[in-house]
């Protein structure tokens, strides 16, 4: 049996009184005395509601619920049999039947038991006079954390007695009885928070019972649950459902997206309860995990808050207990000793603040807290940033609808009006998560920074020491809570959430260029040395605080030489922004019988309606197409069209594979019939669907074992016993002071001379406290203006020598990652020393005093005469060092055009002083100058550059820097102004063409990419598209505004190796992919839909090519001229003694020339393509095993291979004229193995795994004298 997601109704519970109780009490009770009743389930209708036709084979029951376990519920039902028509008025002849009992199926996690309490949490009342109904709402959580909700009315009828009527002489009259009126309490369960919806629900439903006779009630609330349970509910998006329950059109709004909370009431109400200093209290408790009560007089209320204040949380869960409304026969569970968060009625105040200890009380209804001990609280506040942004922006929000309603006449439609309403309350409700997410942004900030991946590690001490002193308290609390632990394991998992894209997207400039290099963690000097209150407003909240609905290169950027005014805050954070227009589907009439026939009916029409709205949604908008397959698959799955529905889940590939529900179609596939598997070989598109799912779960089953996902997050501790080289690797990385293991093998070196090879630990301890202690000096250093004049703003001082006497006066000499200069003592000055890069000698020596010979370092700097000499005393030996290896870093770093040289540099420089300082023996430099990576390599032919490659190379970026180990370039894409890198696993990083800083990252997939190409639909900007071939046969779409891959094309069986687009003129825009074992694959853009495919005979087909109407695709065993039909043309090879294992072809249209290369041949092979038989020329690579990858910018060839030599990556540019070498780079010290062109004004290089970096070039105009090269 498939097993379908929860629908819109979980069960529907009527709670009251027996009547029979009822008419006794009647009798006998004045209206003075009404007693206090306890209340009972009289009714449960839980789907399904319409069983099938016992000659049918169907499994599937035709309600939107679940098929869970359940359990009898035995329902008494008292028929009455009233004496009318008996003479005499003879009450004693009326017969009361035997009670019988009905079997009725309910939820199994359903509690019947709490229920009744719960609906009437004051007692059920008996009243004399009609009352006005009342709702209130309900949460239940089961013992796994899950929650359903109910909503609840109360409403009253008259109590009806057989006395109120009798007969005399045969005419009937009315005996003077008070009249008696009963609560009755209907209660819809949810697994949804469809709060205003299932209210809206139970309005109609109350306009239907007040003219219903008592006999018509149950079948009246019977129908109305089973119309609910036919309601399906809208997927994640932009699409939302509506249906008639007359008076009332009913809207179920949709999630945001997958991981978004389901929002359906008015979040503002706390806005409203209290002030903003009093929220942010309420707030700062909620992340504590205090033992918090809520208070009020209306029960509604309780709900409502309480819901609202946790999504204001967002994406923070909630973990601990959680019970809004506690009837007074549960106040019992205030004495919990574990944290919580629970509501009561406002009667209960003072015995629960006398009687109880170490409670949070939260008066809704005034809008103050206190202690129940106390009346102010003593918790640690929000970090003050953080609450003052929050403020600033919530005092903006407009909360008074009437206003909006001013210039507005007076409606005449009660559904118009609703609606109007509701799009004001969408629209703020959108302003408030996003400044309730800005806030939770703002407050942990950073916080993955600290995390390391691979060991799962989070060092808790050194995110606390980059907190503001006044915040840390708070943080200290905060970090021990399963809320916040459940925060991290998501961000270990990197969980692409809301909290990720704020973070990311309100991320300030400097931190997007740091995270670009692994260098020891240091704030710029522009940052400390910010003085007054604009320092701690923005040194937390990075870039948020402009208004993000701007566009980020737009914002405004924070001056640091003004006070920015928080007062110039608007509400509107900007989460999305592109925010695509909802739409409302809008459900066919319900069926008047609730019989199978009718309900299947009723399923026909919804299809329908859908099939529709899809023919009417152009392609382009996908999303929409995607919400309204979606709805159509449950549709089709419900109504047992298993086949039908199948196919519509497979269209979410294509559209937004985002929300595809593989857990439902994984049970739908194991629950067809033989007899519809056999129709499944007849229907290709879910023969692949069957296909790749059982892929999936053999790759899930597989990684299973590890529970990498649902692993603990550990905290960094310092080691308790002597570590041999692989745990010092594995703590060092934990620790967050190096993540490169080559350097981390030194360190292991240097702090090993002299003894066995290992590290004990208070080696470690001591070693980790001066490293910590010297990140914290640098931290607290504070140059005044005149000095920061001279330095850049993105410098750091990392090292500052003691007060020394110097050849330019007394003072200390600092070192940042750019130059040293002079601080001098008493009114502090500036004096440059030298940069490093300008660096001619650097030595030790010793300058007289006295009688005394006290040891020196002398600086020689190009272009100046005299030498800078500091008596350092002892520290001089550590200086040389560390200067040298910055020195030669910079060189390095200068010529290889690679600033991670430069930060490799500075950190063995500190890594030095770290040893030197945790040693303290004569063999301490000695063991520093183990690090000393730089300046040892310096020397050696490896790192040196020839000329023509330093002048050709302008840049280069290292993609793999928070990896442990480089990871292989295999895939590189320039789109207008960006640069697509793909590195092991399906990871893509996005870099901005200016600056070559890293904007985004984006996962794809878990698999190697392998091809891709740009598609830029002239249309319209949102259209552009990334097109990402992979290992796991599948092609990932990647929207280039949003960088969000939510399509696929799932069509290829084997690894997808090649990509091409055809632009030919007057045809629609077609692209071709291949795959490895040879099947060539035409897409409509457009649409996405496969035109045509065909297979080829050859051994690993690798890629494809469009030009004048053929297709021209290169295998490991020859090049295929093929027409689009897929006939083969010609096949083009060497000689059987020549043969070679082809990896690139390049067509030159202009030329009419093919041109190849091997991975087993230093030659590249020029074919002209109207006579093959041989190629027309031949160009030997000189110092070459092999080529990878070829492109053609201008005249010219460039192609990517591997050397004999060290430096093992090369790249051969070629002139398409003269068939000659025109340059040899050596870029890279492994295979180059992906090229790309940047507007022919650049050229990119990427390198296999030893190297994985990436290399810029620059492209010269061809003519070059090959003989300079």
């Amino acid at each position: 049996m498939a097993e379908l997601p929860s629908g819109l109704l979980e069960a529907c519970v009527v709670v009251g009184a027996p009547s029979d109780k009822l008419r006794e009490l009647q009798q006998r009770t004045k209206s003075s005395e009404l007693p206090l009743l306890d209340p009972e389930v009289l009714q449960v209708h839980a789907p399904p509601f319409v069983s099938i036709e016992a000659n049918s084979n169907h499994v599937i029951g035709p309600a939107f619920s679940r098929v869970q376990r359940r359990r009898s519920f035995i329902k008494k039902k008292r028929r009455d049999r009233a004496a009318e028509g008996v003479s005499n008025g003879d009450s004693s002849s009326r017969r009361e039947a035997s009670p019988t009992t009905e079997d009725i199926s309910v939820p199994k996690d359903l509690d019947l038991i709490a229920l009744p309490q719960l609906c009437f949490p004051d007692g059920l009342q008996l009243a004399s006079e009609q009352k006005d109904d009342t709702y209130h709402f309900l949460v239940f959580t089961d013992l796994f954390g899950n929650r359903s909700h109910g909503v609840v009315v109360q409403y009253y009828r008259a109590v009806q007695s057989v006395q109120e009527s009798v007969f005399q002489n045969g005419h009937r009259w009315n005996a003077p009885k008070c009249r008696l009126f009963a609560p009755f309490a209907v209660c819809i369960i949810s697994k949804f928070p469809y709060y205003n919806a299932l209210k809206d629900c139970l309005s109609c439903l109350l306009v239907q019972l007040r003219t219903a006779r008592q006999a018509d009630l149950e079948e009246t609330i019977r129908e109305f649950s089973a119309k609910l349970s036919l309601v399906p509910l809208p997927p994640p998006g932009q699409l939302h459902v509506s249906f008639s329950l007359r008076p009332l059109q009913v809207v179920l709004p949709s999630r945001d997206d997958p991981d978004s909370p389901l929002v359906d009431i008015n979040l503002h109400l706390p806005l409203l309860c209290f002030t903003h200093t009093a929220l942010l209290q309420v707030l700062s408790c909620l992340l504590q995990e205090q033992r918090i009560v809520f208070f009020s007089s209306d029960w509604a209320r309780l709900t409502l808050v309480a819901e609202s204040l946790l999504l204001y949380l967002q994406p923070l869960s909630w973990q601990q207990p959680y019970v809004p409304v506690l009837a007074r026969g549960m106040l019992d569970f205030l004495m919990a000793p574990t944290a919580f968060l629970m509501g009561c009625h406002i009667n209960h105040f003072e015995e629960i603040a006398a009687e109880t200890e170490d409670l949070i009380l939260v008066n809704v209804d005034d809008g103050f807290i206190q202690t129940s001990w106390s009346e102010a609280v003593d918790l640690p506040a929000l970090p003050l940033a953080a609450a003052e942004c929050f403020i600033s922006r919530a005092e903006s929000l407009q909360l008074q609808y009437d206003l909006e309603l001013c210039h507005l006449g007076t409606g005449t439609d009660v559904n118009t009006l609703r609606s109007q309403r509701r799009g004001w309350q969408q629209k703020l409700n959108s302003q408030i998560q996003n400044i309730a997410l800005e806030l939770v942004v703002n407050i942990f900030r950073g916080v993955q920074d600290f995390l390391n991946h691979e060991h799962r590690v989070f060092n808790s001490e050194e995110f606390l020491r980059t907190r503001e002193p006044d915040d840390q308290l708070f943080y200290r609390k905060v970090l021990e809570t399963h809320i916040f632990h459940s925060f991290l394991r998501d961000r270990l998992n990197r969980k692409r959430d809301s909290f990720s894209r704020m973070e990311q997207m309100t991320r300030s400039h400097a931190h997007r260029n740091r995270a670009m290099t692994e260098s020891p963690r240091r704030p710029p000097m522009s940052e400390l040395s910010r003085a007054g209150p604009d320092r701690k407003l923005s040194k937390r909240l990075g870039a948020s605080l402009p208004n993000l609905d701007q566009p980020i290169n737009e914002s405004v950027t924070l001056n640091a030489n003004r006070l920015f005014s928080i007062r110039k805050i608007g509400p509107d954070s900007g989460l999305k922004f592109l925010q695509k227009p909802l739409k409302v589907f809008r459900l066919p009439e319900f069926p008047p019988p609730l019989a199978y026939h009718y309900v299947q009916n009723y399923y026909s029409d919804m299809v329908a309606s859908l099939g529709k709205a899809i023919t009417a949604t152009p392609p382009d908008e996908s999303a929409l197409l995607a919400r309204y397959h979606y709805l159509r698959g449950l549709v089709n799955t419900v109504s047992n069209r298993r086949l039908d529905a199948l196919e519509d889940f497979h269209s979410l590939y294509k559209t937004d594979a985002e929300i595809f529900p593989s857990q439902m179609v994984n049970s739908l596939i194991d629950s067809l019939p033989d007899v519809e598997r056999v129709q499944v070989d007849r229907r290709p598109e879910i023969k692949r669907l069957i296909s790749r799912l059982k892929r999936e779960q053999e790759r899930e089953r597989a990684t299973q074992g590890t529970g990498q996902e649902d692993a603990a997050v550990k905290r960094f501790q310092l080691p308790k016993k002597y570590m041999h080289l692989e745990e010092f690797v594995k703590c060092v990385q934990e620790s967050g002071i190096v993540k490169d293991q080559g350097t981390i093998h030194r360190l292991f070196d240097a702090l090993t001379v002299g003894h066995q090879k290992q590290v004990g630990p208070d080696l470690f301890r001591v070693f980790y406290t001066i490293w910590k202690d010297t990140e914290a000096e640098a931290q607290e250093v504070c140059l005044p203006a005149s000095v920061l004049e001279h330095i850049d703003a993105t410098e750091c001082v990392f090292k500052l020598s003691s007060s020394v006497k110097t050849s330019r006066g007394v003072g200390k000499i600092a070192m940042t990652q750019r130059r040293l200069f002079l601080l001098t003592d008493g009114r502090p000055g500036y004096v440059e020393v030298a940069q490093y890069r300008d660096l001619e000698e650097v030595r030790v020596s010793s300058a007289p005093f006295l009688v005394l010979r006290i040891p020196s370092l002398k600086i020689r700097v190009h272009g100046r005469k005299e030498t800078f000499e500091a008596n350092l005393k002892t520290e001089t030996e550590l200086w040389s060092l560390m200067v040298k290896e910055m020195w030669a870093g910079r060189s390095i770093a200068d010529r290889h055009k690679d600033p991670q040289y430069m930060q490799q540099a500075l950190t063995n420089a500190l890594l030095m002083d770290a040893v030197v300082g945790s040693l303290q023996s004569s063999k301490a430099i000695y063991a520093a100058s183990k690090l000393a990576y730089f300046d040892r390599m310096s020397l050696e032919a490896q790192m040196m550059v020839p000329s023509t490659t330093s002048e050709t190379l302008k840049h280069k970026i290292n993609p793999s820097v928070e990896f442990a180990v480089p990871q292989a370039v295999d895939v590189l894409l320039y789109t207008p102004g960006q640069l697509w890198v793909s590195v092991g696993g399906g990871k893509v990083m996005v870099y901005d063409a200016s600056s070559w800083s890293l904007i985004q990252t984006c996962q794809v997939g878990n698999a190697r990419l392998v091809c891709v190409f740009f598609q830029n639909c002239m249309l319209g900007v949102d259209r552009d598209q990334v097109w990402m071939g992979s290992e796991d046969c599948v092609i990932y779409i990647i929207s280039v505004v949003s960088m969000v891959c939510n399509r696929q094309l799932t069509e290829h069986r084997a690894e997808v190796t090649g990509l091409a687009l055809d632009n030919e003129k007057y045809c629609r825009k077609v692209a071709y992919s291949c795959s490895a074992e040879g099947t060539v694959v035409a897409w409509e853009v457009s649409t996405l839909q496969v035109k045509r495919h065909f297979r080829l005979s050859c051994n690993r087909l690798q890629s494809v090519y469009s030009c004048g109407g053929v297709l021209w695709c290169c295998a490991r065993d020859g090049i295929m001229e093929v027409w689009r039909n897929g006939t083969l043309k010609q096949h083009i090879n060497l000689p059987e003694q020549q043969r070679v294992t082809f990896s690139s072809a390049l067509l030159i249209p202009e030329s009419e020339e093919l041109w190849s290369v091997c991975v087993d041949s230093a030659e590249v092979y020029i074919w002209h393509v109207k006579n093959t038989s041989r190629p027309i020329n031949r160009v030997m690579l000189q110092d070459c095993t092999g080529c990878y990858c070829m492109i053609q910018v201008k005249n010219q060839v460039w192609v990517g291979g591997m050397g004999r030599g060290s430096t093992k990556g090369k790249i051969y540019i070629l002139g398409t004229e003269r068939y000659e070498v025109l340059k040899e780079l050596h870029g890279h010290i492994d295979k180059v193995t992906a090229l790309c062109s940047a507007e022919d004004r650049y050229v990119l290089s990427g390198a296999a795994k030893h190297d994985g970096k990436v290399a810029i070039w620059k492209v010269e105009d061809p003519g070059l004298d090959s003989s300079k090269c």
